[in-house]
């Protein structure tokens, strides 16, 4: 599978070095102060392959630049259900640099991708994770037949739950879109949880195999 790996939910320093040693194409780091994954402390020394991804929830733009600036972030994950003009304006701050913009959109059993509409032409990607109590790391999956409806051009993340036992499943989704020539747009896998021994604490060995199958 032609497929990017992003890592999220990262909070302790050793755990993250051990965790960029597996080369993931992005590394999250939740700055949100309510999930148990909140990150307060410095990122070590990893790869500059890897793009560190800081995850916001309604946090300001002045906010977000702080984070930027602080831990030389290479993309921003909108979690908190910003406007349109939100991005807008973010995009419009950021467009002297390379920094992604994601935005992220909850999806249980139904989802209406008109309201992506107003998003294209300001951010970079979309993620659609499972809509659940927490904002992200709910351990669940939705029904990713929804997507295979996607009428947009813009490249999406797949979040919500995601681990070894959804590898078969997740060949098949991708086989899906590769069939019909749209497999450009399935652009990348978000894990977190279903990889966890503790909230923030990866397990490597369960994601060496999850990225050793995913090649």
């Amino acid at each position: 599978m032609n497929l990017k790996l992003k890592i999220c939910g990262m909070k302790h320093p050793e755990n993250i070095q051990e965790v960029a040693a597996i080369n993931p194409d992005y590394m999250g780091f939740i700055f949100y102060e309510k999930t148990p994954r909140f990150f307060n402390a410095e990122i070590p020394k990893i790869s500059d392959s890897i793009k560190k991804t800081g995850v916001f929830v309604k946090a300001k733009i002045a906010d977000i630049l702080d984070k930027i600036n602080g831990y030389d972030l290479n993309a921003i994950q909108l979690h908190g259900g910003e406007s349109a003009e939100f991005c807008a304006e973010l995009k419009s701050v950021l467009k002297a640099t390379n920094i992604e913009i994601i935005k992220v959109f909850s999806v249980k059993s139904e989802f209406d991708f008109n309201q992506l509409t107003a998003f294209e032409d300001h951010v970079d990607y979309f993620l659609f994770d499972t809509k659940g109590k927490h904002k992200g790391g709910n351990g669940e999956t939705f029904d990713w037949t929804l997507l295979k409806d996607y009428p947009s051009k813009k490249p999406f993340f797949l979040s919500g739950g995601i681990g070894l036992d959804q590898l078969e499943d997740l060949q098949e989704f991708y086989s899906y879109f590769s069939k019909i020539g749209k497999d450009h747009l399935l652009y990348a896998v978000d894990v977190n949880s279903a990889f966890e021994t503790e909230p923030g604490l990866k397990n490597i060995e369960k994601l060496k195999e999850f990225g050793d199958e995913m090649i």
